[in-house]
């Protein structure tokens, strides 16, 4: 089998460099290198023209911009049209590999299986039981590869698996393509790595983090800790916005945020079909509770209009079909199935914003349909389907948003 590592880079030249010398040093030659130039005025394109030259196994990509693509697109890019090689791996350009690395990956990987390498980094971000946290530089010209290498040797353990999943990941070319690959709601980037993980656990694959096999670690140097932007350990301000969007979108989409074991493997939770009913709903409201449900209906009508024409350059979803009058309601013909199964109704005045993280656990924990009241809320259980295996597969046209996927 054949390696293709998948590199995204955006004004990342020099640790782009930094790492493809890893690679070539430390790995067969026959792993491919596959880099896409995300617009970059660094440099990136004549260093990748010049590679090229020398080197029959590295290929790249570029966005000539002005519009930023960002690695949720570009990491598919890469896949679908650049990438030759059997097993893909998801590769930041801030990555600095070990000896034999690409051996280990392929003689783990199968059909169905994901494959982590651990990490190992300086302390730019909490502690975890899935790293281990040693400063061997934060920046190339300051990396200490010695130290590093021999402490690496000292750290590997061929009897330690976790089932934790995050870059560097691995997967079978064609274990990728079966679920569509990212899905471009997130673009250009943030939380597109935590639905790609959730649709591969939905769609039954394995996932090992390997701890006998390690890669170095700068820690975001492409996103939040991009020196172009901000700088390293401080987040950046085009980071906190993106990544504000996309977590509202994941919610959207999955009716949680994130959630995760102490090994960063994803821990999945139902997704229900759910109307919200708020009773004096104000635009700052709406602004926290339509991320939270399927559909939500409200009386004010201005508030409908100008909150659409707010957020809709925010999602890939069509919010004239989730933010709807009341007044629907109370019409002859009105036809809940077309959307929700489940009604929870409530007056905004009377409720905290925190427990709207909870209404999936609190359907979990309900065996029953009919009606009950639990705290400052009235639900309507017409059904308790669940529809989180109509999610795997990343709709990428568009036709399959709104819930229109989980309406049977």
């Amino acid at each position: 089998m054949k390696l293709s590592l998948i590199s995204p880079s955006r004004n990342n030249k020099k640790y782009l460099e930094w790492s493809y010398n890893s690679v070539r040093k430390h790995c067969d030659p026959s792993v491919e290198y596959c880099v896409a130039d995300d617009f970059s005025n660094d440099g990136t394109l004549e260093w990748c023209q010049k590679i090229k030259k020398s080197d029959p196994n590295f290929k790249f990509i570029r966005n000539d911009g002005p519009i930023r693509l960002g690695h949720t697109i570009l990491y598919d890019r890469l896949i679908e049209e650049v990438a030759t090689g059997d097993v893909v791996m998801i590769w930041h350009a801030d990555m600095y590999a070990t000896p034999d690395m690409d051996k280990r990956i392929l003689s783990e990987i199968g059909i169905n299986k994901i494959v982590s390498l651990t990490r190992i980094e300086p302390s730019l971000h909490p502690p975890g039981q899935e790293k281990i946290i040693q400063d061997f530089g934060v920046e190339p010209e300051g990396f200490d590869e010695c130290k590093f290498l021999e402490f690496e040797m000292k750290k590997r353990d061929v009897e330690k698996k976790t089932h934790g999943i995050f870059a560097p990941w691995a997967i079978m070319k064609s274990d990728f393509l079966a679920i569509n690959g990212h899905d471009p709601l997130y673009a250009p980037q943030s939380r597109e790595d935590s639905d790609i993980f959730n649709r591969f656990l939905l769609m039954g694959y394995e996932t090992v983090q390997l701890w006998d096999t390690f890669v170095y670690h700068m820690t975001c140097r492409g996103s939040r800790f991009n020196p172009q932007l901000t700088t390293i350990g401080t987040m950046s301000k085009e980071w906190k916005l993106q990544n504000a969007k996309s977590e509202r979108n994941f919610i959207r989409k999955w009716g949680n945020m994130v959630r995760i074991d102490e090994n960063l493997k994803p821990v999945l939770s139902h997704k229900y079909r759910i109307g919200f009913h708020a009773i004096n709903c104000s635009y700052q409201w709406l602004h926290q509770l339509e991320i939270w449900c399927s559909t939500i209906f409200i009386s004010n009508d201005t508030t409908i209009q100008q909150y659409i024409k707010d957020e809709q350059p925010n999602t890939l979803y069509d919010l004239n079909k989730r933010v709807l009058s009341s007044s629907l309601m109370n019409q002859s013909n009105f036809d809940r199935v077309q959307f929700y199964d489940i009604l929870i109704e409530f007056d905004c005045l009377k409720i905290q914003s925190y427990i709207f993280r909870y209404i999936s656990d609190i359907l979990t924990q309900t065996n029953n349909t009919g009606s009950f009241e639990y705290e400052m809320f009235k639900f309507y259980i017409y059904t308790l389907n669940t529809y989180e295996h109509n999610l795997i597969i990343a709709d990428k046209s568009g036709e399959l948003r709104n819930d229109k996927s989980i309406i049977k």
